[in-house]
């Protein structure tokens, strides 16, 4: 668990999910600065009891349960409360990088953090995109991940994520929007849908109308999708996008998979804002965290809803119960060196976005 922004509401959900007995299960290695959780605890009016090493005591015997590794990364007293700020972001992108390397490296089952701010890691690291690319950059996979939106009612997968709009009709490819299909598939029956039934949202108003308002979803996302059902993928499409959730909600379908990122978050969030869950999936351990943001205008109120939280936390629990099933080697690196590794200012990578 990688605690999130500082100058957000991150601090203070942590402090809550720790102290919930409907998430913490005894089994949460939750990584950055305790006097940022410990003041988010206050914010919360909660009280946490969780074992804090340094990184000079991850080399002897760990606790048996919960508890926190503290980096020491993240002084709340020097940072402003309710904005975007460099040590905010220094702390977010160093406590995300500790929390891929120990799951990579088979310490941890999954990996999941409360809400991070993108520009306040662009602030501590300029070329962050988002959380696909740096995750690509820090564990170099055999393939890149998306993103999911999840509700207990529907799921939201896209074939373009954080693209300016500008740039997302160049990017709609057959190819692209073909293996969408297939990687929803796939990870929707990996969680237990038996034949997930997938509607394929249209890129133009009206789907085009005929290749009236452009050739896209005619010439790119039908075939697509053809190319997809003669998989025995259960898919179908393309949909125009005003009423392609009106139709999943009424039970038509289990997932909506869009052309880009607000196309989506709009429905979802209007859905179910403080239940939705970000599943970061295709990657050898699942990814999870609370669909909304950092909240700065609530920040430090005590006020934040857990429910998405501990829907991400629960989330990431069941997945990497499933995932246990195909055992993964742990890596001789300790925990020490990993987390030593993480905090490097060195450690700078190139990423891209999804």
């Amino acid at each position: 668990m990688a605690l999130g922004d500082a100058g957000g509401i991150s601090p203070e959900l942590s402090a809550k999910v720790i102290a919930d007995a409907d998430a913490n299960a005894e089994d949460l290695l939750v990584i950055g600065d305790w006097r940022l959780l410990k003041r988010g605890a206050e914010q919360a009016g909660v009280s946490i009891d969780l074992p804090v090493l340094g990184l000079d005591a991850l080399g002897g015997d760990l606790p048996s349960g919960s508890f926190m590794v503290d980096l020491a990364n993240c002084d709340p007293d020097t940072l402003p409360l309710g904005e975007a700020s460099v040590g905010g972001g220094l702390a977010s992108v160093q406590n995300f990088r500790a929390a891929l390397l120990a799951a990579n490296a088979g310490h941890a089952d999954a990996v999941f953090f409360t809400p991070f701010n993108k520009f306040a890691m662009r602030l501590a690291q300029p070329d962050y995109v988002d959380e696909i690319g740096f995750i690509d950059a820090t564990i170099h996979p055999a393939e890149s991940g998306r993103e999911f939106n999840v509700l207990e009612e529907i799921w939201n997968a896209r074939v373009t994520s954080h693209i300016p709009l500008s740039a997302v009709a160049g990017r709609i490819t057959e190819q692209r929007v073909f293996d969408s299909l297939c990687l929803t598939d796939k990870t929707m029956r990996h969680v237990g849908y038996e034949r997930p039934r997938i509607a394929v949202a249209a890129l133009n108003p009206h789907a085009g109308d005929g290749r009236n308002f452009g050739t896209e979803d005619d010439d790119l996302i039908l075939p697509a999708v053809k190319r997809a059902q003669d998989l025995q993928i259960a898919a179908t499409g393309p949909i125009p996008s005003d009423t392609v959730f009106v139709r999943a909600m009424r039970g038509e379908f289990d997932a909506v998979m869009t052309m880009y990122h607000d196309q989506g978050q709009i429905a979802m969030k209007l859905i179910g804002f403080d239940r939705g869950v970000t599943l970061i999936a295709n990657y050898p351990f699942p990814i999870v965290t609370p669909a909304h943001g950092t909240a700065y205008d609530i920040a430090g109120q005590g006020i934040a809803d857990l429910g998405a939280t501990r829907n991400a936390v629960n989330l990431g629990r069941r997945l990497a119960l499933i995932e246990k099933q195909t055992s993964r080697a742990v890596s001789e690196e300790s925990l020490s060196d990993l987390f030593t590794r993480a905090l490097d200012p060195s450690t700078i990578w190139e990423t891209r976005a999804s």
